[in-house]
Formats: structure tokens, C-alpha cells, sequence
């Protein structure tokens, strides 16, 4: 008999699915040992060593993992790919005596870990041909990281209890996000606004009713920056000088441009695009996306329905690329995939490029389809990452600009230059799926030479704004962007 053993029972349900007689698959709940509450649990004199315990909650846990362990030929480690998965096979190992049997007990069950990015048939039967060691390396980095979390915070943390709120935590993240933020609050009280002023000039072909926005951008040839027009005598000085000019085209320039499709997601944009689209705090997409991963009944039984949400990476499996290419020939027709798949190069520092990016475990599951299976916000994460996906596998959209540059001048010899631009939509592409803000202006049909005729000339008053205070999602880029990992917490 071989007995599985992963975190969550709603992944134990779901993989049990997927093996027949022989296996057994149980839950550890989470990590079943950690450092102690009430002391620091760590030997500064000793190299650092760590004290773990099995805390109370676990024990019955560990005791029926110890029972199902003993009856076992092969003991398989599944927890999640990451350093805190690595860690809870380390613990299991350690905590079920599967290292080193008591004496008079039988020899100890053959050991093998097994690791996986999706809970899929093919993904967990691929993961048991191969399995392998606990990545010791791995193991280490993450105690050391919870070390480091002790050290700073647990003298730290009930000080802030006492005087901020409880629960509060003085960790590796949260410290540098108070920085952040507190250096961002300093930047806000010293900040003394100023006032400028933009000109716009609606301008009209002659005869025809087509009207259009110019913006001022040259006096005499110089560009106008956006502090230049700082006083209203000077805003209507201009628009004194304007409503009595001429107006006469100097160049059009049309042209293709196009606009891009995103990388799938990682845990960062993953977090940063439901809060802006969806309203979720990152704590909410994270719990969302575990069930998501851990696996729902979608009619067919429990499914894995994206791949592992804690990553940094954007690579894309070859499976995925073409299953992909599939549905969207499917769905749209061949002018929506592309001939060959588009892959992303990870930016992030030290990203773990043997992850893959969160994407739908399988794409032919559509949104709509499993929508009576998902709780709404599960339907709605669900169907995010599935466009951000399929977007990311498509052609660019492409606009026909245009952009027309206008001469104005003052009676008394002021040049003035004025920029209208517009934009029409020529192809969708990928925002047939993912829609992101795109406007479009159409701008008249004109040449150069041609006089134009004034509608009516607006200066308007603005104030410059201080920097704007961190949202969860606009902070946890900041950190990403530093170089703090993942801070998914």
C-alpha cells in the first residue's frame, strides 16, 4: 500500500481521484510542527538551531498519519513545489519517525516526494514516474527565512501588540512596507501644490460639422512642458492671441500601431488584477485561488482547475501552448491564434524559472461552461485568469493613428503649435478576451494647408497632486519591483 500525503483534504479528495487501489491519500492539515509560542525557540549560541514542536492542534493529526504511515510499503511527500511545501515533507518526514524507525518497529517505508504544478490526471500520474529526494537546499532556505521571522519579529511583534493592535506582525515584508509606507507619508506632508494651466482649442473643418480637441504644445517653436502656464493672466494672454489666430494644418501622420498582449499571471499581477478589476484584497485572491487549485466539482467530480498560484515566473508548458492554440481556433477562427506560441521572459530577480505561470489546468474548461459549479467570486478569479491566459496567445491589437499637428499666429508674431491625436480600432486581437482601457477618437479627414475654423479656444486650471498613499495592490508591486519576492501576505 502507498500512502499520499498532502496539505489540504480538498486536494486529497481531488487526487484520490485519480489513483486506483493501492493508494491512500491523506491530509497533514498544513504544516504539523513549528517553533514554539511562548519562547523564542531558536539557539543563538548554537548555530541558530531551531526548537520545533508539534503543536496540539496537529497531534491528533500526526498520530492517525502515524498509523496509515506504519501499515505503508511507500510513503509519497505531495505537498505544494514551494520552499514551504519542501519544508512540510521535511516536517512530515521528521515529525511521522520516517527517517529513522524506533527500535523493534519495522524498517522504515521507502520515502519519495513528488511535486506537481497542476492537479490533473496526467500532471499527478507524470509525478509519481518521477519522483525524487527532499531538496534538503530548499528545506534550509526556508527554515532560514522562518528563522530570520522569529529573530526580527518576536521581540518586536508584542511591542506592537501593546502599542499599535494585536496581531500585527514585525516580519521581513512588514518592515519594509512600513518603510514605504511611512516614506511615502513624509513625501505627502511636504508636498506644496501648484497651479498650471492647459489650453484646448476645439477646432472644425470648414463647412462640415466634424469637431475636434488640439491641445497647445509649442510656443515659438518650444515645447510647452506642464508647469510653463502657471498663472491665469498667462492662460489668457494665449487665449487672447489664439481666438484671434488663424489655424492652418502642418503635417498629418497616420500610421499602424499596436498594442500588445500581457504575460499569463504571476502571484504579484495575479494579486494586482483582482484587486483593480475584481476589488479583492490579496488575502482574498490568495484563498480564492487555493480553491481554485486544490480542486471544485465541476459535474465531473473534483477538479484542479488552475495550475499552483504561488509563482513568480511566466513560462508556459508546451501542452498548454497548444491546447490553447486549440480553443481559440475553436472559439474565434484561425485569425485569432497565432501561428506560433508567444513566450514571456521573467523579469522578476531570482524568479524560479522551473515554475510556470498561474494559468487554467485545462483551457477547454471555458468560463461559462463550469459557471454553475463556482461560487460567483470563484467564477469570477476563475474566468480572469483564464482570459488573462488565452489573451496572452493571441495576435495584437492594432489601431490606425493619427496624428495631426496645427500652426497658430498671434497678431503680433507668436507661433503657437497645437496636437490633436485620435485612434480607431483596426483589428481586436487579444481584447476580443481581455479588455483593457483603450479609447478611441476619430479624427476628420484634413490635409496639409488647410484652414481650419475655430470653435472655441479653453484654458483650464489644474493643481498638481502630492503622490498618492499605496493601495494593497500598487504597495505589493513596489515590493516586487525592490526585490522582496513574493509578498503575497
Amino acid at each position: 500500500m502507498k500512502l499520499v500525503i498532502v496539505e489540504s483534504p480538498t486536494k486529497a479528495k481531488t487526487i484520490s481521484r485519480f489513483l486506483g487501489k493501492g493508494f491512500i491519500v491523506d491530509s497533514s492539515y498544513g504544516h504539523i510542527r513549528d517553533l514554539p509560542k511562548t519562547v523564542l525557540g531558536i539557539d543563538p549560541e548554537n548555530n541558530f538551531e531551531p526548537k520545533y514542536i508539534i503543536p496540539i492542534k496537529a497531534k491528533k493529526i500526526v498520530t492517525q498519519l502515524k498509523k496509515e504511515a506504519e501499515k505503508a510499503n511507500t510513503v509519497i511527500l505531495a505537498t505544494d513545489e514551494d520552499r514551504e511545501g519542501e519544508a512540510i515533507a521535511w516536517h512530515l518526514m521528521k515529525a511521522l519517525g520516517l527517517d529513522a524507525p524506533k527500535e523493534g518497529k519495522k524498517k522504515a517505508p521507502k520515502i519519495e516526494r513528488i511535486v506537481f504544478h497542476e492537479i490533473t490526471k496526467k500532471a499527478i500520474e507524470e509525478a509519481l514516474q518521477s519522483p525524487r529526494a527532499i531538496d534538503i537546499p530548499l528545506v534550509d532556505a526556508q527554515q532560514a527565512r522562518r528563522i530570520l521571522d522569529r529573530i526580527v519579529g518576536y521581540k518586536l511583534s508584542p511591542f506592537l501588540w501593546k502599542k499599535v493592535a494585536r496581531g500585527l506582525s514585525a516580519g521581513r515584508v512588514q518592515s519594509v512596507a512600513l518603510r514605504l509606507i511611512a516614506e511615502r507619508e513624509r513625501e505627502i506632508e511636504a508636498f506644496i501644490k501648484q497651479e498650471y494651466w492647459t489650453i484646448d482649442a476645439i477646432l472644425g473643418k470648414e463647412h462640415v460639422g466634424k469637431e475636434f480637441t488640439a491641445h497647445l504644445s509649442k510656443i515659438n517653436g518650444k515645447t510647452v512642458q506642464k508647469l510653463d502656464i502657471g498663472t491665469e493672466p498667462q492662460a489668457m494672454e494665449i487665449k487672447t492671441d489664439l481666438d484671434s489666430a488663424s489655424f492652418v494644418i502642418e503635417s498629418v501622420e497616420k500610421k499602424a500601431t499596436i498594442k500588445n498582449p500581457y504575460p499569463p499571471f504571476t502571484t504579484s499581477t495575479l494579486q494586482q488584477e483582482a484587486s483593480r478589476k475584481l476589488g479583492f484584497s490579496a488575502k482574498q485572491t490568495m484563498m480564492i485561488a487555493q480553491q481554485l487549485y486544490e480542486g471544485i466539482d465541476v459535474g465531473d467530480g473534483h477538479q484542479g482547475l488552475i495550475t499552483y498560484m504561488r509563482t513568480d515566473s511566466v513560462n508556459l508548458s508546451e501542452e498548454a501552448l497548444q491546447s490553447g492554440k486549440e480553443v481559440l481556433t475553436e472559439l474565434f477562427g484561425k485569425q485569432y491564434a497565432l501561428p506560433q506560441p508567444r513566450r514571456f521572459k521573467t523579469k522578476s530577480k531570482g524568479a524560479q524559472e522551473a515554475h510556470e505561470a498561474v494559468r487554467p489546468a485545462d483551457p477547454r474548461r471555458h468560463p461559462e461552461i463550469i459557471k454553475q459549479y463556482l461560487e460567483r467570486n470563484q467564477f469570477r478569479l476563475y474566468d480572469l485568469i483564464w482570459r488573462r491566459f488565452m489573451a496572452s496567445q493571441m495576435p495584437e491589437a492594432v489601431f490606425d493613428s493619427t496624428s495631426i499637428d496645427i500652426g497658430a499666429k498671434a497678431e503680433h508674431g507668436t507661433a503657437y503649435g497645437l496636437r490633436a491625436t485620435g485612434q480607431i480600432m483596426k483589428f481586436d486581437g487579444f481584447l476580443k478576451v481581455y479588455t483593457t482601457k483603450t479609447e478611441e477618437v476619430e479624427l476628420p479627414d484634413v490635409k496639409n494647408g488647410e484652414t481650419l475654423k475655430k470653435i472655441s479656444i479653453d484654458p483650464v486650471q489644474h493643481f498638481t497632486e502630492p503622490p498618492a498613499r499605496y493601495t494593497e495592490a500598487s504597495l505589493i508591486k513596489l515590493l516586487e519591483e525592490n526585490g522582496f519576492g513574493r509578498p503575497s501576505t
